[in-house]
């Protein structure tokens, strides 16, 4: 299995070919996983994220663009901006299609423009040309200036002023954490753009057919895929979530808010949808539409609406609405923003800082915003993100982070599992990266017990296992969700079937074997639980069984955790704030709290880690990679 990827200087101007075997691209396949393995490889250690040796790879997978259930993902990795470790974001939009079409899988950006530049990538041409005049722009703005047929990639003022969690902007989806936009501005990039007509290659165009329609009637008919995220969008699980006390409220002060169903999923659709939508090959289309100042944008996401709603105790959407646009004009990640904002607030209550935020207070945080995008007084402080902010004012106990990311809309206290995942994902306080366990935890059917460490290492492993296979193969990581039996839905939440069904996952016996055996312990494929390896065999011709599948995600996972380790990143890394662990949830059950300490060394033992976290010679060889 062939690919072609671009290595491209700016420095110099030079645009070369960049070789990887047959062998390799067969273990990683495409995505997250072989740009955190080029990375690994090209990289030296100790290098400034935002220096012109720091290498920015955009990629995408042998499925981008074939048509198969929400496959029109590419992937943006580089050194992460906020942590020093692994960055990967993951975005949907035409870009990674077109940039196939123009011939190319990837691209491996290096140095730094003398003067702001775009990269165009059109019909296996690829040409640096000069963008001057596109400085300054916001990201719509930008993209304006492009024909409508192209793929674009931009940054805007956030970006260009290295704001350390500066995203960026592809048509109205972005690559929101890590600082992917400060990257960019580093480089003087203000756009990549990319078109092209070729064909892409499907290797049993007929099986690949069936296997979608099949696999698009099991989404439809899914409750999360086929009702839930396109009546509700993401942010159907706002009142699930505020239910089971897990949301962050005044900095994580609280885990709950009296009004948080005024910031719902349901409370949109009925006050301001006005369509919903999604990617390319979406069946899901889970995107919300709504109405601003007569112009109809995308609405927030559950995560935009929880930190820049809830955690700063705003409950007015039209505030996060106007916002959340404002964001995406600029160039800024919200929940990186959104927990920044909320410790600032905090500095405030507590008479430490005054940056004239105060929770509850929604009037000067358009103002804030802005000018923290373009680093002006006396919100340029808050530019660099919460640790930082944090380091200075002696206030890291309280600041929602790890690793230097903030942490997701989810209070890990009574969701074990996931505060175990927030500590151990590679990119820093991730959800996703951490695998979502909280969606056995509190969101989904099946009803694990959240306040046990029982099992939970183990679910963890498997979950971070699983989502980083689906991610680094170019699926939604929705498809995953798609997944479980649609009659568990039919159960009342914590009825007696959910219960038993979550007390024998968190009871069965250490998974350690599991991952000792993989791939031959699962050589079979079971395309109505998880189509995933069926979808890939069709495409490539690779034979890829669920163990396989389950196992590159492993690979990746632990080529990420290296990259980490020799930036620095171990065990030390390996925490949550004081807050998650010391201070109760609920002041009258003094044990919720992250046990973080009686899960961490399980973990290790599972993934066959040292008591330091640095994966061992035996786990390295039997993923094939070689340290």
């Amino acid at each position: 299995m062939k690919v072609r990827y671009a290595d491209i200087d700016l420095s110099t101007g030079q645009v070369r070919d960049y070789h990887l075997s047959e062998d390799i691209v067969r273990l990683y396949l495409g995505g997250k996983g072989l740009a955190a393995y080029i990375l690994y490889q090209e990289l030296a250690p100790g290098i400034d994220p935002l220096s012109p040796d720091n290498i920015l790879i955009f990629n995408t997978t042998p499925l981008t663009g074939t048509g198969a259930p929400c496959t029109s993902r590419f992937n943006a990795t580089t050194k992460n901006v906020l942590t020093g470790g692994i960055a990967s974001s993951n975005c949907g939009g035409s870009f990674g299609i077109k940039l196939r079409r123009a011939g190319y899988d990837g691209l491996i950006i290096r140095g730094k423009a003398p003067q702001p530049c775009s990269l165009m990538v059109i019909d296996g041409q690829i040409t640096i040309q000069d963008a001057r005049e596109l400085w300054g722009l916001d990201t719509e703005q930008t993209q304006h200036r492009f024909d409508r047929k192209y793929g674009c990639v931009v940054i805007g003022p956030a970006g260009e002023n290295q704001v350390r969690y500066a995203c960026a902007v592809s048509g109205e989806r972005v690559l929101g954490r890590c600082g992917i936009g400060a990257v960019m501005g580093s480089k003087n990039l203000k756009a990549v753009v990319t078109y092209g007509t070729r064909s892409l290659p499907i290797n049993d165009p007929e099986t690949f057919r069936r296997d979608v329609q099949h696999w698009v009637k099991a989404l439809h008919k899914n409750p999360t895929t086929g009702e839930f995220l396109p009546r509700y969008g993401t942010a159907f699980w706002m009142n699930i979530v505020n239910r089971h006390h897990i949301l962050p409220t005044l900095n994580s002060q609280q885990v709950k808010h009296d009004q948080a169903q005024r910031i719902s999923g349901e409370y949109m659709t009925e006050h301001h949808l006005t369509r919903n939508s999604g990617c390319v090959s979406c069946p899901i289309r889970c995107e919300r539409r709504i109405m601003l100042d007569g112009k109809e944008i995308k609405g927030p996401e559950y995560e935009t609406l929880g930190l820049l709603g809830a955690n700063l105790g705003v409950t007015d959407i039209e505030w996060i609405n106007q916002w959340n646009y404002q964001c995406d004009l600029l160039g800024l990640d919200t929940m990186s923003l959104g927990v920044t904002l909320s410790l600032a607030m905090e500095l405030s209550q507590r008479g430490i800082k005054d940056y004239g935020l105060n929770f509850s207070q929604p009037e000067n945080i358009s103002i804030a915003i802005e000018k923290i995008a373009r680093r002006e007084e006396p919100f340029d402080e808050l530019a660099e993100g919460s640790a930082w902010v944090a380091q200075k004012y002696d206030a890291l106990s309280f600041a929602i982070q790890v690793k230097g990311l903030e942490l997701a809309a989810y209070d890990p206290r009574q969701s074990q599992a996931l505060g175990l995942a927030y500590a151990t994902a590679n990119r820093g306080g991730c959800h996703l990266d951490g695998g979502y366990p909280v969606y056995f935890e509190a969101l989904g059917p099946i009803a694990v017990n959240g306040h046990t460490v029982r099992g939970k290492a183990a679910l963890t492993v498997l979950m971070q296992n699983l989502m980083d296979a689906v991610s680094t193969s170019g699926f939604c990581l929705f498809t995953a969700l798609g997944s479980l039996p649609a009659a568990l839905f039919k159960f009342k939440e914590n009825s007696f079937v959910p219960r038993l069904l979550g007390n024998i996952i968190i009871s069965l016996p250490s998974t350690h074997w599991l991952w000792r055996l993989m791939p031959g312990l699962m050589p079979l494929n079971l395309p109505s639980f998880l189509p995933h390896p069926l979808i890939i065999r069709d495409v490539t011709g690779m034979e890829m069984t669920l163990g396989q599948f389950l196992q590159m995600g492993e690979r990746v996972f632990n080529i990420e955790r290296l990259f980490n380790i020799r930036e620095g990143l171990d065990r030390q890394q390996d925490c949550l704030p004081e807050r998650l662990v010391s201070e109760p949830a609920e002041l009258d059950k003094p044990d919720t709290v992250v046990h973080l300490d009686k899960m961490l060394d399980t973990y290790y033992r599972i993934r066959e880690w040292s008591n330091q976290g640095i994966p061992s010679p035996r786990k390295l060889k039997q993923l094939g990679i070689a340290n």
